[in-house]
């Protein structure tokens, strides 16, 4: 089959690099010449603009789109619309909220163009493991993408399936994270529980690797804790600041708006929002009036802490902890795009409500 792609970053490179080692055609565009020029050294075509790409792909046509959720994804979804034809299909397998996947389905089916949502899971390790992917959309058009789902699955009946309509794929992709927010702060709470009973000098990493065998909280990021831990446990230069990603706080809303408890996700999206902030205004205040009643003794800051950026791999060798480099870049403006952060921006909160377009979520689709 001949697809094309949209976005060869982290994701979409590497996806480019699966689906041409499965024997597909993989047609590439990207806003960087040197990604597309490294998509061409694989094998895949290059294309410079999304009419030649378009141009390049047999009727009906399939692209793919890997580009940062909210308005980069909104503004190629449109583009594309308007010079693709009835029939053919557009993908978007990033992180984007499923209301605005709901609202861009409706806007192209008035176009005779399907709409394919797919959540997709794998990060860094997804060319090598295989993407488990979530699939929202009409059947017809998820059953004529089964040769790609196939490739950039890790196995041809394993990782992937249509979840229900369009909006259904990133919906269960965006349960999946709060899930994987829940777990990660349930295994950092227990590892630093343990890491403060000093008199029992418990080895972290001596812990993790047991636990990898026969115990019930086994599991791949139990996997990768125990190889982080092999270098520095101590991740002596690593802040504690957590970035989200946005699908924790939809997870949250939408427990709300439903009416289900969701304590644990709730919580985890809690300790991310608290792991941001540099000094809690709340933790302030209560020092302050704990000042005020009791005359109780109070810290004071002296200097701030200053952090730096490391860039985000692309690689699982490259995203090991161990090989994090020594320093860092400055923080910029553009620090909360590369920590894929951007979570708090607006979601159309009604589908149907065309005129209202704010998205959320501005990462790459990642795990």
């Amino acid at each position: 089959m001949k697809i094309g792609m949209i976005g060869l970053g982290k994701m979409g490179g590497n996806m480019v690099a699966r689906l041409l080692q499965g024997g597909q055609n993989v047609v590439a565009y990207d806003l960087s010449e040197d990604n597309i020029k490294l998509a061409e050294g694989r094998g895949a075509e290059g294309a410079r603009t999304t009419e030649e790409l378009i141009s390049k792909l047999p009727s009906p046509r399939a692209v793919w789109v890997m580009v940062p959720s909210g308005a980069a994804t909104e503004s190629t979804v449109m583009d594309l619309a308007g010079k693709m034809q009835p029939g053919d299909i557009i993908i978007d397998g990033g992180n984007s909220n499923y209301k605005d996947s709901q609202r861009r389905a409706k806007t192209l089916a008035e176009r005779g163009i399907n709409f394919v949502d797919v959540g997709t899971s794998g990060g860094v390790w997804g060319l090598k493991e295989g993407y488990a992917m979530m699939v929202g959309g009409d059947k017809a058009a998820v059953e004529s993408l089964t040769p790609i789902l196939e490739v950039l699955a890790p196995a041809k009946t394993q990782g992937w399936g249509r979840m229900g309509p369009a909006g259904s794929g990133h919906y269960v992709k965006m349960v999946h994270n709060g899930i994987e927010y829940g777990m990660m702060q349930a295994y950092a709470e227990g590892f630093e529980l343990m890491h403060a009973k000093t008199d029992m000098e418990l080895d972290m990493a001596q812990i993790a690797e047991l636990w990898r065998y026969g115990s019930v909280i086994r599991s791949w990021l139990l996997d990768l804790t125990a190889d982080a831990l092999t270098g520095d446990p101590e991740f002596s230069d690593l802040s504690d600041y957590v970035a989200d990603s946005g699908e924790g706080r939809w997870t949250v809303v939408d427990a709300l708006n439903e009416g289900i408890p969701a304590p644990i996700i709730t919580l985890s999206v809690q300790m991310r929002l608290r792991s941001q902030q540099k000094s809690s205004y709340a933790g302030k205040m209560l020092s302050a009036m704990r000042r005020a009643f009791g005359g109780h003794a109070v810290k004071k800051v002296e200097t701030e802490a200053e952090e730096s950026i490391v860039p985000e791999a692309h690689t699982p060798e490259a995203a090991r902890p161990q090989n994090i480099p020594a320093s860092g870049a400055k923080m910029d403006g553009d620090a909360a795009r590369q920590l894929g952060e951007t979570g708090h921006a607006p979601v159309n909160p009604n589908p149907e409500d065309t005129e209202n377009k704010g998205a959320g979520n501005q990462s790459e689709g990642q795990a």
